[in-house]
């Protein structure tokens, strides 16, 4: 068949991540960590996650006029995202998240949006693509009329959870969410839509619904984690990608599975995505 052309509306960031042996409690200091900057922000990795899996990928976003744009740009440069529709905000910063992530793999984020949150519709021009993937570190409505003008196959990837207009529920051809996500969201929020609804549930794999029915469930192959920033965003890239290509949603949700759990087997966000043949080859060993 021919290349899966995807697009992604989504946030652009700097990640800022200091790794320690333990994860802080609210009012606790750890001490110890090493510092590092990734490229990241959810719809950045989506884009890079989708691109390196084989997809043409047009990014959709909006960064500031400083130093850290062209380092959170530089990954998607270099593997040959396009960025005609990334615009500049000349009044907000670039985003950054800062991120802490402890010996075990597991990590907590803080996001200050920057000029992710004044992505408006007018920002966000659609090209002609077969996949349109959104998330929810942009603003809502630039999101709502995307996916109104939008005739293709619609992902919505509802992180960080918050609350949505039921519009995106009955837009959306496949949600995916996490347990926490599936949680806040509710099981008679997620019927509203007629699409697929996956939901992912860490080392313990993965499982694709329509309608409450379970179409399929898959685990991931077995890894040492090492950082589980970005192993959720590969996922969704990796997902669309195999159904958008017409895999069945066993196939499908087995390759996203082998995906994130590769990106979780190294640092950082964009820097830890695997590429096509990675993948195949986990698959084949499996």
């Amino acid at each position: 068949m021919s290349t899966p052309t995807i697009a992604v509306l989504g946030s652009i960031n700097l990640d800022i991540v200091a790794t320690a042996q333990q994860l802080p409690v609210a009012g606790e200091t750890v001490t110890g960590a090493t510092l590092s900057e990734h490229p990241g922000g959810k719809g950045a990795n989506q884009a890079l996650a989708a691109r390196r899996l084989g997809a043409d990928v047009s990014m959709i976003g909006r960064v500031g006029a400083d130093n850290n744009a062209y380092s959170a740009l530089a990954l998607l440069r270099a593997d040959g995202v396009d960025l005609a529709r990334v615009s500049v905000d000349e009044t907000q910063a670039t985003g950054v998240a800062l991120i802490c992530v402890d010996s075990a793999g597991e990590n907590q984020i803080v996001v200050a949006p920057g000029a992710n949150a004044g992505i408006t519709p007018e920002h966000a021009g659609l090209p002609q693509c077969d996949a349109l993937i959104c998330q929810l570190e942009v603003p809502a409505q630039t999101i709502v009329d995307a996916a109104q003008h939008f005739d293709g196959f619609f992902v919505l990837n509802l992180a960080p959870a918050r609350d949505v207009p039921n519009a995106l529920f009955s837009e959306a051809d496949l949600i995916i969410v996490n347990e926490t996500e599936a949680d806040f969201y509710g099981p008679e929020l997620l019927a509203k839509s007629s699409g697929l609804i996956a939901i992912t549930y860490g080392a313990k794999g993965a499982a694709l619904f329509r309608r409450g029915e379970q179409l399929a469930r898959a685990l991931p192959p077995e890894i040492v984690a090492t950082d589980a920033t970005g192993a959720g965003d590969s996922f969704v890239a990796a997902l669309t990608l195999a159904l958008v290509r017409g895999d069945t949603p066993e196939t499908a949700l087995r390759f996203a599975c082998c995906v994130g759990a590769l990106t979780a087997t190294r640092a950082g966000a964009q820097t830890s995505l695997p590429l096509l043949a990675d993948v195949e080859a986990k698959l084949a060993l499996d």
